[in-house]
């Protein structure tokens, strides 16, 4: 029949967590052995470097440390001689949120020159996909991981991409 799965279909999909560590080791193998891209946005047509490619983990970490000393400090200022608490995470949402909606960008990464583009070249990332970067990068684990297109979870939950500017 065509279109009918064999049992060696099913098991190479489900197999590995099924047939135990041995399976699951050769999975993983075989994923490695898929073609890498030779660099990072290759297969979304980025260039390899300069304006426009993706922009490298290191410039992105800073940027987010930068967002959070810059969410502290105002937060700071305002609740001042106490400690700022989880104010300071409501002040990093929003120094996020809006400016990733309407520019593409927070202050931080405006200083380290990049900017979160939508996949589908629209011109604003828009709220609903701002807040939701945002709040999966509250998780840790969406925005520290990442594929070999330089894209973590957050990113293609949110349909966007870093890149330099």
């Amino acid at each position: 029949m065509a279109g009918a799965r064999t049992l060696d279909d099913v098991r190479r999909v489900i197999g590995s967590w099924l047939d135990g560590p041995k399976s699951a080791f050769n999975h993983a193998r075989e994923q490695a052995a898929e073609a890498r891209p030779d660099w990072r946005g290759e297969k979304l047509g980025l260039p390899k470097d300069g304006p426009g490619s993706a922009a490298p983990p290191g410039k992105r970490l800073l940027a987010f440390v930068v967002d959070i000393l810059l969410a502290a400090l105002i937060t700071a200022a305002f609740t001042a001689p106490e400690f700022p608490g989880d104010w300071s995470l409501l002040t990093w949402f929003l120094i996020t949120v809006i400016p990733v909606s309407f520019f593409g960008f927070t202050p931080g990464m405006a200083m380290m020159r990049i900017w979160v583009a939508r996949i589908d070249g629209a011109g604003m990332v828009g709220p609903l996909r701002a807040v939701l970067r945002c709040g999966l990068t509250l998780l840790v684990i969406p925005a520290v991981m990442w594929n070999f297109d330089g894209r973590s979870w957050h990113d293609r939950a949110s349909k966007t991409i870093v890149i330099r500017r």
